[in-house]
């Protein structure tokens, strides 16, 4: 049994719709994957209904936005939440609030030195989308300034460009507190991705395991093989899920389905600790 338990559609960052992502999955293979768009479960329905036709099992699931004390990014996987918990709405509608802000204040930057317009960025984002830094380098691409998104995000939407800006996001710990209060299953995703810039140290992860913190996303093609190593033995000190996850994004990025996936017997596991959300 193959399962990918990382995706994305357009309703976040990828470029495929939630039913082209299912038969994608289908196409390569996969016999379940997760659906789990950027602060936003709104493709949960599309996908289900695509799942179900295709004859492969879907995980509902979502990708929380989070931020340590000292400004780093982190991502928490959530799985089989209540899509209605008050809390952990709360948290992401604000988070989404803050995104789009600073959406707009990187766009009116860019538009100092570019021809980029808010316009432009808002056709590139799907309906009930979380418009991010991807839909920005998607209109940069547009333009013929950048060849592709990891042009446009390695040149001009760095943290280090004059054209950054910051957003509010939840500490980790809070997140894997409210995953865990809406009956999800929260998973730290691709911790040691050290090429997407800083990563947490031990202090931040304990403070995420003591929240409640369910597993680690080790197999991800950002994880160095020696970070690999030392993750392992992280989850078997606290007896973490191991997961892996392709982090597809359709034509946004070069990861391909299913080319890491998780052992069966660990959707079994994410299956029994989840209390919000049943598979389907």
């Amino acid at each position: 049994m193959r399962i990918d338990l990382h995706t994305h559609s357009n309703i976040s960052d990828g470029t495929e719709s939630p039913a082209v992502l299912i038969r994608s999955a289908r196409r390569a293979g996969l016999d379940a994957v997760a659906l789990t768009d950027h602060d936003s479960t709104a493709g949960w329905a599309e996908a289900a209904e695509a799942a179900s036709a295709e004859g492969i099992r879907f995980i509902p699931g979502m990708e929380v936005s989070c931020q340590s004390d000292t400004g780093i990014s982190v991502h928490v996987l959530s799985y089989l939440h209540d899509p209605t918990h008050a809390g952990l709405l709360a948290e992401i509608e604000k988070s989404r609030a803050a995104r789009l802000s600073r959406a707009r204040r990187m766009v009116e930057r860019l538009s100092e030195d570019f021809p980029i317009s808010w316009d432009l960025v808002e056709d590139h984002v799907a309906d009930g989308a979380t418009v991010g830094r991807p839909h920005i380098a998607d209109a940069l691409v547009a333009l013929k300034i950048v060849a592709d998104r990891s042009e446009a995000f390695e040149r001009i939407l760095t943290v280090r460009s004059k054209y950054w800006v910051g957003h509010y996001a939840p500490h980790p710990a809070v997140a894997v507190e409210l995953i865990r209060s809406a009956g999800g299953v929260p998973v730290f995703a691709h911790p040691s991705a050290f090429a997407r810039g800083r990563v947490i140290g031990s202090a931040v992860l304990n403070e995420m395991i003591d929240a409640g913190l369910l597993g680690l996303e080790i197999d991800h093609r950002d994880n160095p093989e020696d970070a690999r190593a030392a993750l392992r033995r992280t989850a078997a000190q606290h007896d973490l899920l191991i997961t892996g996850s392709s982090d597809y994004h359709g034509a946004g990025k070069p990861n391909l389905l299913g080319e890491n996936v998780t052992a069966p017997e660990t959707l079994d596991r994410i299956i029994e600790h989840a209390g919000g959300h049943r598979v389907r």
